[in-house]
């Protein structure tokens, strides 16, 4: 099959790049994924150890709530530990901003419409310059300010992008532009609308998300419905999938969304049938089993499981390995696309895991070869 399948290009939107401590975010960048821990930032070390599932689960960023003074205290000692950006969210108290500047964070999340006057927002744009922070402005239709919901009676795109240009300009004319914008909403029509709007008014990188979009289930359909809505039109630059979940389920999610997209490539894409009455074996206890077992392959490959020969052997031709169930509890395994052997039901789950892992150290080791290679070379 070719590998030139134009129908699948996503072009997109061109903003300009800015740094989140030392990951990029914009430009031609990759677009990141981020999370927020919900631990009481003052207690460091279960921070911390949020941090790292979460980093585990290939988070490129990370948000901390900033509330009080003994969360942007502990915020140094978390900053340090961490191996990925650490964004600090502030809301209403402006001098947790200037105080997290301080502590090393990699970027302010402010809220326009509670932050408090211009002379405060001056203040935190004053603190960020000094302490090479970058900021997110993060216009929420929950917290519009009280001018915009009177001139245009309810959250609408319009308000939403009115704020943003608004604080956009403010800190511009402090000539600040290491920022990123959101106008998040939780109902997907508005979001949707706004960020539209908002990428055809401004070059700099969008942050995605619909806000409080649910549990698990729910608030993966949603998010999937409105951000894949932008991302394939080609807008957004980092993202967060707002989860009544753990963090690194968040984290899961938006990957699966950009790789769903195409537009990243991190780990195992499984692919795997609803199950029928034909499977030769239990599809959906074995994916379940196997996403589980193998979520430590960071390495981009693919998996087919298909119950039966109906779609199997078609699935596994586009599969780096492939388990087609078969009769009498003995299943055909394919590798490059290719049957190569057969092996029974009770110890197919771990021969999945070995051929996966081995795959994924092949690749490795390619990818290690190449690079030696081009140092060679130059």
């Amino acid at each position: 099959m070719s590998s030139i399948r134009p129908w699948r290009d996503i072009e997109r939107r061109k903003s300009r790049q800015i740094m989140v401590g030392n990951t990029p975010v914009g430009g031609d960048a990759p677009i990141t994924v981020q999370t927020m821990t919900n631990t009481l930032t003052s207690d460091a070390a279960a921070t911390i150890d949020q941090i790292r599932r979460c980093e585990d689960a290939g988070a490129d960023i990370v948000r901390v709530s900033c509330p009080d003074v003994e969360s942007t205290a502990a915020l140094g000692q978390i900053v340090r530990a961490a191996k990925i950006p650490i964004v600090a969210d502030i809301h209403f108290h402006y001098k947790r901003a200037l105080e997290a500047a301080d502590a090393g964070a990699a970027c302010l999340r402010i809220n326009p419409g509670n932050i408090g006057s211009s002379e405060r927002v001056a203040e935190v744009v004053r603190a960020a310059k000094a302490n090479g922070c970058a900021i997110r402005i993060g216009v929420n239709a929950g917290s519009l300010e009280k001018d915009l919901l009177e001139k245009y009676g309810e959250p609408c795109p319009e308000a939403l992008v009115e704020s943003a240009l608004d604080h956009i300009k403010l800190l511009q004319d402090h000539d600040f532009h290491e920022y990123k914008v959101a106008v998040k909403a939780s109902d997907v029509f508005l979001a949707v609308a706004a960020y539209q709007q908002l990428a055809d008014a401004v070059d700099c990188p969008l942050h995605l998300g619909i806000t409080e979009a649910g549990g698990l289930i729910g608030g993966t359909v949603k998010s999937s419905i409105g951000m894949g809505n932008l991302l394939w039109a080609g807008i957004g630059d980092t993202i967060r999938v707002s989860l009544s979940a753990e963090p690194e389920e968040e984290v899961r999610v938006g990957f699966e969304m950009l790789k769903a997209l195409g537009l990243r490539t991190r780990g195992v894409r499984v692919v795997s049938c609803p199950s029928c009455a034909r499977q030769g074996f239990d599809v959906i206890r074995t994916v379940q089993a196997l996403e589980e077992r193998l979520q430590h392959i960071k390495t981009p490959l693919s998996l087919s499981v298909l119950g039966c020969v109906v779609n199997g052997p078609g699935e596994a031709r586009e599969t780096d390995i492939g388990i087609t169930g078969g009769g009498n509890g003995k299943h055909m395994v394919y590798l490059s696309g290719v049957t190569d052997h057969h092996v029974q039901s009770g110890v197919m789950l771990d021969h999945i895991v070995e051929l996966v892992e081995a795959k994924a150290a092949e690749i490795e080791a390619g990818m290690t070869d190449a690079d030696n290679l081009t140092e060679a070379a130059e």
